[in-house]
């Protein structure tokens, strides 16, 4: 065999062998580097890489504090070069540095490993092959690590909203209070896990009870709190004895001096106080749905609507000097009252054909409170909300939130 021919074999051989040194070299690089999930951890196990086996003075990523190797205090890396280029070279007194972008899953850059040699170094092309292939095995696993990140933060936040959930639960009545004459029931589902319709029944030492249901601007965590500082001021002030009307006219405005943030989740809000020894009521109405009090004629008779009972000013904080009216009402043998939160009415379904959706709005909730056959409240409500599953073929958009309070025969 020619001497040229041996040569190029032996060439060929060995470029092999350190092709497949290279591969293996690399194949172990990703397994440390996708050996766990931390993100601190990825990123100390690639720069500890580059650095050990390529023989570098240091390396270490933009925009992460994490180093290793001989890196100086004040390096720092120009974003580009004058071409607008990502991988450029600089030298220094006697450093020179080589930048390797890492990229996401939209290719966008997201952070450059910079790795620091002296200037009597040069990288080799397969050197830099290597770094670039470690560079891609580094940007998948810093995703993963973020994303893990994320998923135990809001593995924490969960576990915070559950917890927020129970206790805005316990702040419902667990019990209905035992009113000689009278029943009621009441019935919420939030729409995320906590939510700004609030209901409260507050017996009090006269033997009358007020009953408040009220209705945050907005859902979630923000109204929630809301709900819990209306909820505290609207406790001490019927403890306190002050009459309905001003109850209403001072929540209106301790909630607008509260400050902008409470203005923009302004709360509507259905005040009543029960006096079951003159089977009588009084209301006031704070830009809340009208409330829906009915009877009937004559023992066996058909259900009548006596009143819509509506709004006779605007929400609590929306306005600093609100004025509003108190409406009374006498409640015969057999009457009703279904108190609720607008979430009741905005229950949606779509229409395919028409390509448009229909609301269950005011009116059909009120023939499903007249027409309802059941003689006690949790079945009314139970039938009410039946009816709201059957109409609604879309995901819940708000807290539905509803009372039901009846003079027994």
């Amino acid at each position: 065999m020619p001497d040229n021919i041996a040569t190029d074999a032996r060439d060929e051989a060995l470029f092999a062998q350190q092709q497949v040194v290279r591969l293996q070299a690399l194949l172990e690089a990703s397994r440390m580097i996708h050996s766990t999930i931390v993100l601190d951890d990825v990123l100390n196990t690639v720069l500890q890489i580059v650095v050990r086996e390529l023989e570098l003075d240091g390396a270490f990523f933009k925009h992460f504090l994490n180093s290793y190797g001989d890196v100086p205090q004040t390096f720092s890396v120009p974003d580009r070069d004058a071409t607008g280029h990502p991988l450029v070279e600089r030298t220094g007194d006697t450093t020179l540095w080589t930048r390797f972008p890492l990229h996401d899953k939209t290719g966008e850059t997201f952070t450059e490993l910079i790795v620091i040699r002296p200037a009597e170094r040069t990288l080799t092309l397969d050197e830099l092959d290597f770094i670039e292939s470690l560079a891609i095995q580094a940007s998948v696993a810093i995703e993963n690590a973020r994303f893990h990140e994320r998923m135990v933060q809001w593995q924490r936040v969960e576990s915070d909203l559950a917890s927020a959930r129970q206790v805005q639960r316990s702040l419902l009545p667990q019990e209905m209070p035992n009113i000689p004459g009278y029943c009621m029931a009441i019935k919420q589902v939030t729409c995320y896990e906590v939510g700004g319709d609030y209901l409260d029944i507050v017996p009090m030492a006269n033997g009358k009870t007020t009953i408040v249901v009220a209705d945050v601007a907005g859902k979630g965590l923000a109204s929630a709190l809301v709900g819990t500082s209306f909820r505290s001021a609207f406790r001490a002030m019927v403890n306190s004895g002050i009459p309905l009307l001003e109850i209403a006219t001072r929540m209106n405005l301790l909630h607008f001096n509260e400050g902008e943030q409470s203005r923009r989740r302004y709360v509507t809000a259905f005040f009543l106080q029960l006096d079951p020894e003159t089977d009588s009521m009084d209301i006031v109405n704070c830009g809340h749905n009208p409330a829906f009090l009915m009877s009937v004629s004559e023992p066996g008779g058909e259900p009548v609507l006596i009143k819509k009972i509506g709004a006779s000013g605007t929400p609590v904080g929306l306005l600093p000097f609100s004025t509003y009216e108190v409406e009374s009402f006498s409640l015969p043998v057999g009457s009703r009252l279904l108190l609720y939160t607008d979430g009741m009415t905005e229950v949606f379904r779509s229409d395919v054909k028409g390509g448009t959706d229909d609301e269950f709005g005011e009116d059909r909730l009120l023939q499903t409170f007249l027409t309802c056959p059941a003689c006690i409240p949790e079945k009314i409500l139970d039938t009410v909300w039946s009816t709201l599953d059957e109409f609604g073929n879309q995901e819940q958009s708000d807290d539905m939130t509803a009372m039901v309070l009846m003079r027994e025969a």
